[in-house]
């Protein structure tokens, strides 16, 4: 859903989504936490429109959105580059607004374990997800996913793509997520299952609600999580030194190749684009 479409009268360049992120690893010991967070959500056809004291794009502000840091990280239009990948793989039907929703620079840093692109059409309906997601030791990749025939994409709508990317040393390079996208007038949640060679191993979300991004509402994120971004770093090195405790299994920064006895079952499996799993051309 596009959230220009919440109220008819209400058509903000940039939303506030405050929440939480939740993650739930199952086995081989159960491992869950919840975070509170807050992301902005930025129609990027209109970029130039986003400054205030409390917010702007490609400046310093206490919160700001750059664009080098996210697509070909080169500083380049954001828009331009997303409608050249969905060209690329095909998803026409993604002719309308284009949403980024990120972690926010707060005061100059930024960390986006995973940043999301919605691509509408032009009337409003999800065609398109663009999951760009970074590891902590430098790495990313961008997993493009669209419905069955590039049809629109609803709560019921199931987005499946192979694992490439180590983002975790706890973690095999194997296996595939599946992406749910749930939204409401007034709320928006992304959930990410991971599963290995074993099954479900864990469970990810990422929601809450949103709410125009104005300069009272800017100002207020930032006054109860003034340390955001840095937290979210500080938190993952806090959870994994909890899960050595646990003797969780350790795969280290170069994990070794998938297990050869995990056969491959469907084109994913197989590190071929699935339906509606597209390549990225700058990764």
């Amino acid at each position: 859903m596009n959230p220009a479409r919440v109220e008819a009268n209400v058509d903000p360049a940039a939303w506030l989504l405050t929440g939480q992120v939740m993650h739930e690893r199952l086995r081989p010991k159960h491992h869950p936490f919840t975070y509170p967070v807050f992301c902005v959500r930025c129609d990027l056809d209109r970029l130039a429109s986003l400054d205030s004291r409390w917010f702007g794009v490609d400046r310093w502000r206490p919160l700001s959105l750059h664009q080098r840091d996210h697509g070909p990280r080169d500083g380049s239009d954001l828009a331009t580059w997303m409608r050249a990948q969905l060209s690329a793989a095909g998803v026409d039907a993604a002719d309308g607004r284009i949403w980024l929703q990120a972690f926010p620079r707060v005061f100059g840093y930024a960390f986006n374990p995973v940043s999301f692109w919605f691509c509408h059409d032009i009337d409003g309906h999800l065609r398109a997800l663009l999951a760009e997601v970074r590891n902590t030791f430098g790495d990313r990749h961008s997993y493009l996913l669209s419905a069955a025939g590039n049809a629109p994409i609803t709560s019921e709508t199931q987005l499946k793509c192979r694992k490439v990317l180590h983002v975790s040393p706890f973690c095999r390079v194997e296996g595939t997520y599946e992406f749910r996208v749930r939204e409401t007038p007034n709320s928006a949640l992304v959930s990410i299952d991971y599963h290995d060679a074993d099954g479900l191993l864990i469970r990810t979300a990422l929601g809450g609600r949103l709410k125009p991004l104005t300069r009272s509402t800017a100002l207020a994120a930032l006054i109860r999580q003034p340390l955001l971004t840095a937290g979210v770093v500080v938190r993952i090195h806090w959870q994994a030194l909890r899960l050595v405790i646990k003797k969780a299994p350790f795969y280290g920064k170069h994990p070794a190749p998938s297990r050869t006895a995990d056969a491959p079952t469907d084109r994913a499996a197989a590190g071929q684009p699935s339906a509606g799993a597209h390549p990225i051309s700058s990764d």
